[in-house]
């Protein structure tokens, strides 16, 4: 759906016409101050606000309770259920329903328009000369445009949110809020959909320079409220706001889904445009590159992200850690052929890995699997022994939250990934104490499996071989590794859309440790945790799964299940992005800012709408103990969606990235030599389709 306002009827035919252009009359002459509250023009209101405006925080903001007369915003309602016809949206960072943009209202023809007299009525009092000077006053934001209007309904339903963002677009002044929701049934707090403001800190980064970094959670929430107007000036790096979820209401209580929906009018008012009173030649372009210095800013203040990478060379790590099962002979020939599993290494992965992955037959298997799709996916990962001991572990930690004064947590340092415009999840990355030594955690916790497998399994030769053998890459002594154990909590946590920016293509991998939830894969657990019909003889249709991450193996009923399942999310999504730089002036709303910068002409920020989307290169759902890895291109977005409280757990998973070394990545001899056929990986990575992509931009309105 196109984000302007396209009206058409049709003729006898059948065919759609555009309808001819109707002028709107006035509303002056009803009286501007009818349509209002009848106190909200007095002297003594605008002083009250002005007051209470200026002394609001995390940052000013204002809150009029009964903005609009009842009758006329009942009738706006009325027109709206009756008339208005909403698109469901999706991106990496809302989930929402909403209208056409109701600016271009007076592009609809006189029998439109008889249908929607007081929406007319209300759009045209919102950005009437008496009300914008009331909200100048108030604001003390500056002269706003009356010409340039920008405005949409959303609805938001059980399961919808927008999360964390500041809202600075373009010519943007101020931000509003008017609720819409059911007048007669008063929205309660405990159902969500409250709009939350986060607070900011100072802070001097590496060259002296202050910097705003958002902090992690709200301090703020403002409930929806039948007739109540929200607004605020925007202000780069300091408005950062959200909207909370709607949640779904108990089972077993479907009456309760129709009540919780939240509608509002939303929008901005605009700097004046040409013609109009304080209208500034050049203002525009001065908002413009202040745009693009609060972005740079914002850039400078990426020091304060967490969790920082923490890439170490594998020829860095430590050899008696790395080598620690091997005797001294073999250490000195460990790395001379990576295309070979000694026993010391064997005896190594058994230990983690399950027997059938380490077979020359499997492995050859998902060598020709990888050079074919560029990802993998393995499950039943882990042996048995270990696997259980793991499970038994994130069961434990499941249900009560991670508490930083539990000694299992301490040691583990489990810390909140900030800041939020970008991403929340609970993390766990272990330390290097000094340049050269192994990855490390605190002695006392080295018996976490977690831990085991950041420290021991995943930095060791072994491993890095394995991983050669199984993706046809020689993986030298100078690539670099990362890893990071990560928790997404239900009802609070994500990861906005991220651009990959290096030269060369990168692995990616994950571990998915995710004990409880039937999520929306379809996919069903036995009593320990595997997936029901991947046993041994299934373990090898997983590596041959569809260009969307998706297993092949689940029958109609599990798909029709899962179809009528709520969507709770937790998938991690690699999309295409645009690497063509000349793109990135346009800007689109409504997406994180790496989707905003890798605009486009499919919106990839769109990643769900009723046609087939090519955009999508992967999909790694929340799963128990499934491994898997991509090739990741220049350019490709990857977000976490948004995990719905109402799911039956949290994702937990382990991420690992592998970089290749200044001389980018070699295929190794086996590789080149397999029946013939080389595995032109070049060609292979996760990066664009060639497909057509002609999905539209879309913006979010809050």
């Amino acid at each position: 759906m196109k984000r302007k306002y396209e009206a058409e009827t049709s003729t006898s035919d059948g065919e759609s016409q555009p309808f001819k252009k109707a002028h709107l009359s006035s509303t002056h002459t009803l009286g501007i101050h009818s349509h209002f509250h009848p106190a909200l023009f007095e002297p003594k209101t605008l002083t009250t606000y002005q007051a209470a405006y200026q002394d609001s925080h995390p940052y000013r903001h204002g809150v009029i309770p009964a903005l609009i007369s009842d009758a006329l915003l009942r009738s706006v309602r009325t027109e709206i259920l009756t008339h208005i016809s909403f698109t469901p949206k999706e991106t990496d960072i809302y989930k929402i329903q909403q209208s056409g943009d109701l600016a271009n209202l007076d592009g609809l023809d006189s029998a439109q328009l008889a249908d929607l007299p007081s929406l007319v009525t209300l759009r045209d009092a919102l950005y009437s000369a008496e009300f914008r000077a009331f909200l100048e006053d108030v604001t003390g934001a500056g002269k706003l445009s009356g010409k340039k209007t920008d405005m949409a309904i959303n609805i938001y339903t059980p399961g919808s949110y927008l999360l964390c963002h500041d809202d600075v677009i373009g010519t943007r002044r101020v931000s509003y809020i008017l609720y819409l929701t059911d007048p007669d049934e008063p929205w309660q707090a405990e159902w969500g959909g409250g709009l939350r403001l986060y607070a900011t800190e100072r802070k001097r980064n590496k060259r002296g320079e202050e910097v705003k970094v958002p902090l992690p959670e709200h301090v703020k929430v403002i409930p929806p409220t039948w007739g109540q107007l929200s607004f605020f000036a925007v202000q780069p790096g300091e408005s950062f706001h959200d909207v909370e979820e709607v949640y779904h209401p108990p089972i077993g209580r479907p009456e309760e889904e129709k009540k919780r929906v939240r509608m509002a009018i939303s929008g901005w008012y605009h700097i004046p445009q040409e013609g109009e009173d304080g209208y500034e030649e050049g203002l525009e372009q001065r908002l413009a590159e202040r745009s693009s210095l609060s972005q740079l800013q914002g850039e400078e203040a990426d020091e304060f992200d967490e969790p920082q990478p923490q890439f170490l060379r594998f020829d860095q790590l430590d050899k008696n850690h790395a080598k620690q099962d091997l005797e001294p002979d073999q250490a000195e020939t460990a790395d001379d052929d990576l295309t070979l599993l000694t026993e010391a290494d064997l005896n190594l992965l058994l230990q983690y890995i399950s027997p059938s992955y380490l077979t020359p037959e499997m492995t050859e298997q998902l060598a020709s699997s990888f050079g074919d799709n560029s990802f993998l996916q393995l499950d039943r990962f882990l042996c048995d022994r270990f696997a259980g001991w793991l499970r038994e572990f994130v069961s434990q930690h499941e249900n009560p939250s991670l508490d930083a004064n539990t000694s299992e947590n301490k040691c583990s340092e489990w810390r909140t990934a900030r800041p939020p415009h970008k991403h929340r999840f609970s993390f766990n990355q272990p330390t290097i104490k000094k340049p050269g030594s192994s990855f490390t955690n605190d002695p006392s916790c080295e018996d976490l499996p977690l831990t085991g497998l950041m420290t021991h399994l995943f930095p060791s030769i072994a491993f890095r071989k394995w991983l050669s053998i199984i993706t046809g890459l020689t993986i030298d002594g100078d690539a670099s590794f990362d890893i990071l154990a990560r928790r997404f909590s239900r009802g609070e946590d994500y990861a906005l859309a991220s651009a990959y920016k290096g030269e060369n293509p990168r692995l990616e991998f994950s571990l998915g440790c995710t004990v409880s939830g039937k999520w929306q894969t379809g996919e069903a657990y036995d009593d320990d945790g595997h997936v029901n019909g991947n046993g041994p003889s299934a373990q090898a249709n997983v590596v041959a799964s569809s260009a969307n991450g998706k297993t092949i193996n689940g029958t109609q009923d599990e798909k029709r299940d899962a179809a009528n399942r709520i969507e709770v999310g937790g998938e991690e999504i690699y999309m295409a992005g645009d690497d063509d730089d000349s793109s990135f002036a346009s800007v689109k709303d409504g997406a994180s800012p790496a989707i905003k910068e890798a605009s486009r002409k499919s919106d990839p920020a769109i990643y769900k709408h009723d046609d087939e989307n090519d955009a999508i290169l992967f999909t790694d759902p929340p799963a128990w103990n499934r491994f898997s890895i991509v090739l990741r291109d220049r350019g490709t977005l990857r977000f976490v969606k948004y995990i719905s409280a109402a799911a039956e757990g949290d994702r937990w998973d382990i991420k690992g990235v592998v970089e290749a070394g200044e001389g980018g990545w070699d295929e190794n001899e086996e590789g080149e030599e397999g029946e013939g056929e080389e595995h032109a990986h070049e060609n292979d990575y996760i990066t664009e389709s060639d497909a057509d992509q002609d999905n539209q931009g879309y913006s979010s309105t809050e």
